[in-house]
């Protein structure tokens, strides 16, 4: 299904209060479309309830809607079932679960965690915890100097004592989709298991978790036109079965007494005390918006504004591309400097001129680190961007060292 009409910024509640907002900070966080706005009102004013511990109606139609919107996660990422599919606040903790529940299961003192360098801190820090506390090895895979990662590479990184390796789809800074269902297939091989970040890939590609033959992945509600604090973690179930609880209290148990409890059965054993129904029904709207739009149409959508803005970006002389240079293998973000430019200059000249776009490490200070770079600024797309968005980045990237007092 395409319906093209669900581009247009009208759905979009934050572009009527703001008429000249230029939002290109979407990697951050999406704007939300009236419809997900309407569908969480609509809970909270006639469904709002404690699902799954009432037998009265209200309850059990917040039950429902927690549920159903678990079943349109499961449908949208194709996971084989729904105890597949945690509810979390978000992306960050959907990796501080796997890290925390499974990575204490399997990771001992000896043992290697691998981890691209340039994972967004979400998916770095549990990781470095973990090994701390088990005395493993933290590795780091180096990409090269546009961004990409090769199966020689993962190849020659992997040993027979790696047990995890964390890799994003799409890096936060690169903007390169990485080939993770072929990662997957050498880890395997090699005995190790694959944590993915899809924090910048669900909202922007079809994934299919089944297809991509990760263990885990990860992404957030509301980098996907959901409100925040919603987020999932998908993992195999066989996996999720062994592990123990994330969380302990009410609704992850099936019985407590004095001395002890049994569980949950799954996914609610990892989603201890009041969920976020509201969130959730969010999420679900939001799926069933880019299931109407077409995920075909948004990837298409985005690849397109991407170009158009590569190609304007690499015709100034002092604007520096980070990663590759090929402007296909930037999936809706663009991370750059600018010659003698600080990157918080560079937001501010923007922010004056209306134009929102992201300054900082980007929650990835080792990757700039290993590029050389102190901070980077980022602009990032989303299938509501148009042409004239690009056109008034661009009228500003021109000025901006003007402005700084250089000549030229």
């Amino acid at each position: 299904m395409m319906n093209k009409e669900l581009l247009k910024k009208e759905n979009f509640p934050v572009f009527a209060k703001y008429k000249g907002l230029c939002y290109l900070d979407s990697a951050a966080t999406t704007q939300k479309p009236a419809r997900v706005l309407d569908a969480v009102r609509r809970y909270y004013e006639e469904e709002n309830a404690n699902p799954l511990r009432g037998l009265y109606e209200l309850s059990v139609k917040a039950t429902e809607a927690y549920e159903n919107a678990r079943e349109a996660v499961r449908g949208f990422i194709n996971a084989k079932s729904v105890k597949e599919i945690i509810f979390t606040r978000n992306a960050t903790e959907s990796l501080n679960l796997a890290a925390y529940s499974f990575g204490r299961l399997i990771v001992n003192e000896g043992d290697e965690i691998l981890v691209c360098v340039s994972e967004h801190h979400s998916d770095l820090l549990p990781w470095q915890m973990l090994a701390k506390e088990k005395g493993a090895a933290l590795k780091y895979l180096e990409p090269t100097d546009e961004g990409e990662y090769t199966a020689d590479m993962l190849k020659a990184a992997l040993t027979d004592k790696t047990k995890i390796f964390a890799i994003a789809q799409v890096s936060n800074v690169f903007g390169r989709v990485n080939p993770i269902k072929e990662f997957a297939d050498i880890c395997h091989k090699n005995g190790t298991y694959i944590v993915c970040d899809g924090a910048q890939s669900v909202p922007h590609m079809a994934v299919d978790v089944s297809d991509l033959g990760v263990d885990f992945l990860a992404f957030s509600g509301h980098k996907m036109c959901a409100p925040m604090g919603i987020g999932v973690l998908y993992g195999k179930v066989k996996l999720l079965e062994k592990m123990p609880p994330f969380l302990s209290g009410g609704e992850m148990i099936e019985y407590v007494t004095r001395e002890g409890a049994t569980y949950a059965e799954l996914p609610h054993k990892f989603e201890a005390g009041t969920v976020n129904v509201g969130g959730a029904v969010g999420l679900k709207a939001a799926i069933d918006y880019y299931n109407e739009l077409g995920i075909e149409l948004i990837e298409k959508r985005e690849r397109e504004l991407t170009r158009y803005a590569f190609e304007k970006m690499r015709e100034i002389p002092f604007v520096n591309i980070i990663g590759s240079k090929r402007a296909d293998e930037h999936g809706g973000i663009i991370s750059f400097t600018i010659e003698g430019v600080h990157p918080h200059d560079i937001a501010a000249i923007f922010d004056a001129d209306g134009v929102a776009i992201r300054a900082g490490h980007h929650c990835a200070q080792p990757l700039h680190q290993y590029l050389g770079v102190p901070s980077s600024a980022r602009m990032s797309l989303a299938f509501y961007n148009d042409e004239r968005d690009i056109d008034r980045f661009i009228d500003t990237l021109k000025t901006i060292r003007g402005r700084m007092g250089y000549g030229g």
